[in-house]
């Protein structure tokens, strides 16, 4: 899969499909497995991840059989797959692939329509009560955008993926707003002015019911997801759960409860605000556009440290003018360079950096300059380590 077919990933735009052709006739090859399941479509610039795994452990706390289907993955393809928590059998991965491996090369398939091809067969055949489908990249074009769920959600939208999906927010809500369904309900986690009308009108096209978390009560539920962008997430969830029980569901206070202290637990959740260690305390994350950097920022300046210690890679289409500006200037920086094909050079990231304040040293491998970070921190020190998921992998 890694080394025949282009992953949008690692390679960028080469990668990127702009229909669903090849995904309709994935389906159609595979007995349209898809329909044998029930399903919540889930997209969004950020949270997106963290929404489908709080739905996730809530539906398990409440005696469902739950698929989760996200992406991309930190260590390990099969997180990617998951029922109640545990990852696809590496069994069930080779097999699949061998069985398809002549329709896949004679279709050209990507990495992406086939991990999900290979999510909605295993689903189908482990027989799940619900699944919770992450769409990868957009929503409208995305290769998940061929299920019929019971609802959708739209976490938030925010400048990210520009070269694919548009430059400004009203084009990016268009690209989401394509996975809502005729007469399926829609959640939206946030709005700006911008993205509200393109919402509505899509939704009134598909008379959809559409209901806004911006007008729905605080939640006063705890989780153990420790960053406190987390709340919005929660209560973008917690709204699908009342869509849900309108529908039939069976999910009480105490599943969502239970559920929501349970997340990492029951889904094995990682790289949000994750700590490492707390003597110097290590924190990661994965955020890595401006809507998504803001509050972690936020929050890693209200921690109490003697001094701020920074891992920092990215990839090479990042545009570092809306990013670099949001990290503080009060920390020593280890800008190091994600083991991909789209990494960007620690070298030119340093220089950039340098530009906006940010002084510090680069390294010739994520390893080196989290190794680095070490030896010079101190048990009241912070390190953070960010800007790209693949830099919080690697150190994972």
């Amino acid at each position: 899969m890694y080394e025949q077919l282009p992953m949008y990933q690692r390679i960028g735009k080469a990668a990127y499909k702009v229909d669903l052709s090849n995904t309709q006739k994935l389906v159609k090859h595979l007995g349209e497995p898809q329909r044998k399941f029930k399903s919540i479509h889930v997209a969004g610039t950020n949270g997106k991840g963290s929404t489908s795994h709080i739905l996730a452990s809530v539906l398990q706390e409440s005696g469902y059989k739950v698929g989760l289907y996200t992406s991309p993955h930190l260590k390990d393809y099969r997180e990617r797959i998951k029922i109640n928590g545990k990852p696809i059998s590496k069994k069930y991965v080779s097999s699949f692939i061998t069985q398809h491996k002549p329709f896949f090369k004679a279709n050209h398939l990507s990495f992406f329509e086939m991990t999900v091809g290979l999510a909605f067969d295993y689903f189908r055949e482990e027989k799940v009560d619900i699944a919770i489908i992450e769409v990868g990249l957009g929503g409208r074009l995305d290769s998940t955008n061929v299920i019929i769920p019971e609802v959708s959600v739209i976490t938030n939208i925010g400048l990210d993926h520009t070269r694919f999906l548009g430059n400004t927010i009203k084009e990016i809500a268009f690209e989401k707003a394509g996975i809502i369904k005729p007469k399926i309900s829609v959640v939206i986690g946030e709005t700006t002015p911008e993205t509200k009308p393109v919402f509505i009108k899509k939704a009134i096209n598909e008379k959809s019911p559409i209901v806004f978390v911006d007008n729905e009560k605080p939640s006063n539920f705890k989780t153990d997801l420790l960053g406190t962008y987390q709340q919005k997430n929660v209560k973008t969830a917690i709204t699908v759960f009342k869509v849900l029980q309108d529908k039939g569901w069976k999910i009480s206070e105490e599943n969502i409860k239970n559920g929501l202290r349970k997340v990492v637990k029951n889904t094995g959740l990682q790289g949000r605000w994750h700590i490492l260690k707390k003597h110097p305390k290590i924190i990661c994350d994965t955020a890595h556009n401006p809507h998504g950097l803001i509050p972690v920022m936020q929050q890693l300046q209200s921690e109490k440290y003697k001094q701020l210690h920074i891992v920092l890679g990215v990839v090479n289409d990042k545009n570092l003018e809306t990013i670099l500006p949001l990290f503080p200037k009060n920390a020593n920086y280890y800008f190091c360079k994600p083991d991909i094909v789209r990494g960007l050079s620690a070298k030119v990231l340093k220089n950039e950096a340098k530009k906006f304040g940010l002084q510090g040293n680069d390294y010739t491998s994520v390893k080196k300059a989290y190794q680095a970070a070490l030896q010079q921190a101190n048990n009241e020190d912070v390190i953070y380590i960010g800007g790209s998921t693949f830099v919080v992998a690697e150190v994972l």
